[in-house]
């Protein structure tokens, strides 16, 4: 038999490794801003074109490169900062692999120009599917700009995977947050398709975290800062009402590398304990500085994932020390056993108790009562208190001429009202509603059933049938985050037709003039947060689209429960309206809006 095993060809092969590290444009604009700050740069700047599909430049102002090495980075495994094994674990530079433009070169066109601060011409290298097909000097600034073009042109099959642009540009927008974020000593800026989009000022550590979240946060955070011989931790935590029901902001950092770490994250969620819902999530950008001998970053291509020498260590010191800045700063509470300056000094403590007020205190009547002997319990017979054991204790009645003792007839339970002879539907514990039927009876769940009802009010709405909407006197103003706005602009479309009369003010912001009608006085910034996180996190796993996701996820948002009990109108209004829907059995995600309870079955159930 003929040899079955053969060699790849290099550009195959280069495509493959390549496949690992650029797997979509933010992947190349991660890559590409570490290269830079590794690059001692002051000044960085990202531009992109059509979500990063036809460009993603960075350029920066740091150490450039000499013509040989600007040859040698397009390499594979082409480095500086590995030169033996022990290297690997003694990582304290962003990018080490030596594969980022090696791999932007083997799935696109790049082009690189690069000036020393010392030479007066810079080179420029243009590669294609991993070839050198251009090379010549250049008048450029010193630094470095790399510019990926037409990304996946010769793979379009791997194109076709890409989602739309604002999609691409929100993941790109996470990474270029996360690099800005762990080094606020570089200014950074952001422009897509020729519109500047973000502006970092380069300043401190808390001054880049407002930059990012917005000054509106600047009193709502708390400065975190321990430090040990191990250990170093620093940033900030937000105050409990700033907890959401979103996980957008949140940042690990170690070595001012963003990681993930669900076993961190735990041990910050338990320094909330009791101070936030089981549900919702803190905001904190923390960053720890750790000697690159007790953590191993090799173990996730991305370099996201990191694993510690002593996880349980670093597990306990971050619970402490956030618990320990959110007591310092009288959130959570704390104990005190020192007596405050201020009363030390007052005059109650700091005089002396004189002869004459000591005799006034001892000839008060409390005094008297809980100094004699035995008489801490005493109450006069004067007292207001005189008759209470009436609060605890009920007086025996004897039982007049033809009553009877209390018995529950038959359907009636204590608690439970007993059905009215007009057969109107009743609310059991403020909850659900009971309603009879000609063969027995029905068990409403009210949220289940308002659930149903707006799905197929909000579907109606998006295939043409206008829905109301309820004006704003005055228009809210509603913050949302990096990708956040940029996803929330995506579904305007949707959120128009279901009456959210909502526009972009700024880049982050939005005005909103009106939300949909009859829906209560539902928090619209809530919502919309709560709708975000549901269409981020399920939309690559659910088998339904976008706009149905988000018709169903509006519906169980608005489907609140309600704040106390329904009038007999409200709940009579409610069958009428969930038994004219098309499907009034089930919510939109399948769970039952009634239960039914046929006499026949009741009866077995019984034993008749």
């Amino acid at each position: 038999m003929p040899d079955l095993i053969h060699q790849l060809p290099e550009h195959i092969a280069n495509q493959i490794a390549a496949g690992e590290v650029i797997q979509r444009p933010a992947s190349a604009v991660k890559e590409l801003l570490e290269n830079a700050v590794d690059a001692g740069a002051t000044e960085i700047r990202l531009i992109i074109r059509d979500g990063g599909k036809s460009l993603v430049q960075v350029s920066d102002n740091g150490n450039g490169m000499s013509e040989g090495d600007a040859r040698l980075s397009i390499l594979r495994h082409a480095t500086s900062k590995i030169r033996t094994m022990e290297d690997l674990f003694l990582i304290r530079t962003m990018g080490f692999r030596g594969e980022a433009l090696a791999s932007i070169a083997a799935v696109s066109s790049l082009e690189l120009r690069t000036r020393l601060p010392d030479q007066d011409l810079g080179i420029l290298l243009v590669a294609e599917n991993s070839k050198l097909v251009r090379s010549e000097p250049c008048a450029c600034p010193a630094g470095t700009s790399v510019a990926m073009k037409n990304l996946f042109f010769s793979v379009p099959a791997r194109r076709n995977f890409l989602k739309s642009d604002s999609v691409e540009l929100r993941h790109i927008i996470e990474e270029f947050m996360r690099v800005a974020l762990g080094f606020p000593g570089i200014f950074f800026s952001m422009e897509n398709n020729g519109t500047q989009i973000y502006h970092f000022d380069k300043g401190n550590l808390k001054q880049r975290i407002l930059q990012v979240l917005g000054s509106q946060y600047n009193a709502r955070l708390v400065s975190v800062k321990e430090s040990t011989e191990y250990l170093e931790i620093q940033g900030m935590v937000g105050k409990p009402d700033t907890a959401r029901r979103t996980r957008g902001d949140q940042y690990f950092f170690v070595n001012n590398r963003f990681i993930r770490s669900p076993y961190l994250h735990h041990a910050l969620i338990s320094a909330y304990s009791g101070m936030i819902p089981p549900d919702s999530h803190p905001m904190y950008i923390l960053y720890m500085q750790v000697d690159p001998a007790h953590i191993d970053i090799n173990v996730h291509p991305t370099k996201q994932e990191i694993k510690f020498e002593d996880e349980r260590l670093i597990y306990s010191f971050l619970q402490s020390a956030v618990k320990h800045a959110l007591a310092q700063s009288s959130i959570s509470p704390s104990l005190d056993f020192g007596l405050d300056p201020v009363i030390q000094h007052s005059a109650a403590v700091s005089q002396p108790f004189t002869d004459k007020e000591k005799e006034a205190a001892t000839e008060t009547s409390i005094y008297q009562e809980f100094t004699q002997k035995h008489q801490a319990h005493l109450i006069k017979p004067d007292s207001n208190l005189k008759h209470w054991k009436d609060l605890y204790e009920h007086e025996e009645k004897p039982l007049l001429a033809g009553e009877t003792e209390a018995v529950f007839p038959s359907g009636e339970l204590p608690g439970l009202p007993q059905l009215p002879e007009n057969k109107e539907p009743v609310q059991i514990h403020q909850r659900y509603i009971l309603s009879l039927i000609s063969s027995g009876f029905i068990l409403i769940d009210p949220q289940s059933a308002r659930e149903r009802i707006l799905y197929e009010r909000f579907t109606a709405a998006v295939n043409g049938k206008a829905t109301p909407s309820q004006q704003s006197l005055f228009p809210l103003t509603l913050h949302f985050q990096g990708g956040d706005s940029v996803l929330l602009g995506e579904m305007m479309p949707e959120l128009h037709m279901i009456g959210y009369q909502l526009e972009p003010f700024g880049q982050q912001d939005f005005l909103l003039r009106g939300s949909p009608a009859d829906l209560g006085g539902a928090n619209p910034q809530v919502i919309l947060e709560q709708l975000l996180e549901q269409v981020r996190q399920h939309s690559a796993t659910l088998t339904i689209d976008r706009r149905e996701n988000i018709l169903r996820t509006l519906a169980r948002l608005h489907a609140a429960p309600s704040a106390g009990p329904l009038s007999v109108a409200q709940m009579q209004h409610l069958i009428d309206a969930l038994f004219a829907c098309e499907t009034p059995r089930f919510t939109p995600w399948g769970n039952p809006t009634y239960l039914a309870f046929r006499l026949d079955e009741l009866q077995k159930m019984f034993g008749r």
